[in-house]
């Protein structure tokens, strides 16, 4: 049986990036979405699932997923180290967006600094 353990940041990057190669990014946010809304809901925590978080992890991932010709995940995660990083988010947003009830229901623009595919060139 799975615990919060074995089921890490590396492994929710995993199931992503899976479904991100399959269905495409746009398809990917409402699956994985829909995936840790369920799993927040049937855990008796649904106040813990994040809708920006959600889609923001899904962009990012997705974003990085077009860049890179593995398929591989670990080859992947190797290319792109900084998803690995659980506080990643905190690079584009303040706590306190994300903590808000617009970004637990809803997406939010980020408001520190604009993700990679909204920069210029990007």
């Amino acid at each position: 049986m799975a615990t919060a353990e074995r089921f890490g940041h590396r492994q929710h990057l995993r199931l992503t990036w899976l479904a991100v190669r399959r269905y495409g990014t746009t398809a990917a946010v409402d699956l994985v979405s829909d995936g840790i809304q369920r799993t927040a809901r049937y855990a008796g925590a649904p106040h813990t699932y994040n809708a920006a978080v959600s889609q923001a992890w899904v962009e990012l991932v997705g974003h990085h997923a077009g860049r890179s010709g593995t398929t591989d995940f670990d080859a992947f995660a190797d290319q792109h180290p900084v998803l690995l990083d659980k506080k990643l988010l905190a690079r584009f947003y303040r706590s306190s967006m994300l903590a808000g009830d617009l970004a637990r229901t809803g997406w939010v623009e980020p408001d520190l600094a604009p993700f990679p595919w909204q920069q210029a060139g990007g």
